[in-house]
């Protein structure tokens, strides 16, 4: 099995900026959800161990292999999609993985091909493989990002906010390509869409203000919290009679305010217990007003 060991990782910006505080994690063969709000440290860990940037201090290795001091082997098993990725949208999708088989270090034509073939096929893009990039969708372009992700047959593949922004289908779609490809290597999707690590990844993190706040698999994540979540639909402008309970997240219903709370015990009062998700998790974990 695969192993990703991140040991004691922190990172602090010129501009005074703590990104990361001592992270510690250990990331295995399968898909692996880095959850947190905008800010929290995400993309600065993922730019990490894609040896884009240095750590200050920590270390990262791979089945024992120090990255931070051998970036070129990381290199040669990784590929990446990142949160800002485009391309150039007069050349069509063929050319352009052409172009990316070349950079990868695929030196015969007639490997750069069949590369490009196979992994154009794996994200239904074959019968697009001669329009221009400029046509494509949103989505058609983050899968075009996770083909080229793929070129070289890389070990660790890291996605940085693979699915803001897409439609529900091309969401699914997605989705189901990331899991195919989580059953072989180590996949870090990093995110703050929390139903995309519910419904992908078999291990997470959450972290907040470059910490990480929780360990675990979405599962027992969720089992932990259970018989302890409670709801009420209140009036919009009754919230500050609530204030003294432990309120883990509010939403709009019907013109209301379906609160929850997390609790012991029942809060009486009106409150109904409620099967908790991956979002009570997540919320109970980060209060609102700890999220940057």
């Amino acid at each position: 099995m695969k192993e990703l060991i991140i040991s004691n990782l922190s990172k602090t910006y010129s501009s005074g900026v703590q990104a990361l505080k001592n992270i510690d994690l250990t990331i295995r063969t399968g898909m692996f959800g880095l959850l947190g709000p905008n800010g929290a440290g995400k993309s600065t860990l993922m730019r990490t161990i894609a040896t884009l940037q240095d750590p200050d201090s920590g270390s990262i290795t791979y089945n024992g292999m120090d990255i931070i001091k051998e970036k070129h082997e990381l290199r040669k098993v990784l590929g990446l999609l990142p949160q800002e990725f485009d391309f150039y949208p007069r050349i069509t999708a063929w050319e352009m993985m052409m172009h990316f088989a070349a950079l990868k270090g695929i030196r015969s034509a007639r490997d750069r091909k069949e590369a490009v073939e196979q992994f154009l096929k794996i994200v239904n893009l074959y019968s697009d493989k001669s329009r221009k990039i400029g046509g494509f969708s949103g989505g058609m372009k983050q899968r075009l990002g996770i083909a080229q992700a793929l070129l070289g047959n890389p070990e660790i593949i890291i996605v940085d906010e693979p699915t803001a922004g897409l439609d529900p289908k091309e969401r699914h779609h997605f989705h189901n390509i990331l899991s195919e490809i989580g059953q072989e290597k180590i996949v870090i999707l990093s995110t703050h869409i929390v139903d995309d690590v519910s419904e992908l990844c078999s291990s997470m993190a959450i972290i907040n203000k470059g910490e990480v706040k929780m360990t675990s698999n979405p599962l027992g994540a969720i089992e932990h919290i259970k018989g302890k979540i409670w709801r009420k639909l209140i009036e919009k402008n009754t919230i500050d009679q609530y204030r003294e309970l432990n309120i883990i997240s509010n939403r709009l219903f019907t013109g209301k305010l379906m609160i929850h709370i997390i609790s012991e015990t029942d809060p009486g009062n009106d409150f109904s217990p409620v099967d908790p998700n991956l979002e009570d998790v997540y919320f109970s974990t980060i209060p609102h007003n700890e999220v940057i």
